[in-house]
């Protein structure tokens, strides 16, 4: 049987307490997780992709099958480059089920041998996106509800 290689990609700009659940909860279900992480260079980021990568890191320290990767163009061709047969997804609510159903048939057409598993968010952190973490960071409240204490820290010296 082959391995069961499933990437889990994102900006994780922060990567949140959400990202984590579903990294945590993938990586039981496959042989290596490697969490990609994209680099749009017409993207503006909070943090640097040096950050980004040291808060997965510190967050998924002790989980020994996940590794943490750039990426590049089409998640698929990405897929297909380290022969990655799994994309994971996580689900907050219908609205990114919406959002991840056409993305994951184009991928399929794409590449038939990838097949996309969607996750649902623990009930607990459904509300937490990164995009929320930022907002409430930025006008100074609690983020210790969406955030690791590392990525507290690292959003916490932005200079908004």
């Amino acid at each position: 049987m082959s391995k069961r290689i499933a990437v889990y990609a994102g900006s994780f700009d922060p990567f949140t307490l959400g990202h984590l659940d579903i990294a945590l909860r993938g990586s039981r279900l496959v042989d290596n997780l490697v969490i990609a992480i994209g680099n749009n260079p017409a993207k503006k980021y909070m943090l640097s992709f040096q950050q980004r990568v040291e808060l997965i890191e510190d967050a998924c320290c002790a989980i020994p099958n996940i590794e943490i990767k750039q990426f590049h163009g089409l998640l698929v061709g990405f897929c297909q480059k380290i022969e990655a047969n799994i994309i994971l997804r996580g689900l907050r609510s219908e609205k990114d089920l919406s959002f991840e159903t056409p993305i994951a048939l184009a991928n399929r057409n794409m590449a038939p041998m990838v097949e996309t598993v969607f996750l649902l968010a623990d009930p607990s952190l459904q509300f937490v996106s990164s995009s929320l973490a930022k907002e409430v960071a930025f006008y100074g409240g609690d983020t210790s509800h969406f955030l690791t204490p590392l990525a507290e820290k690292y959003i916490g010296d932005v200079d908004y």
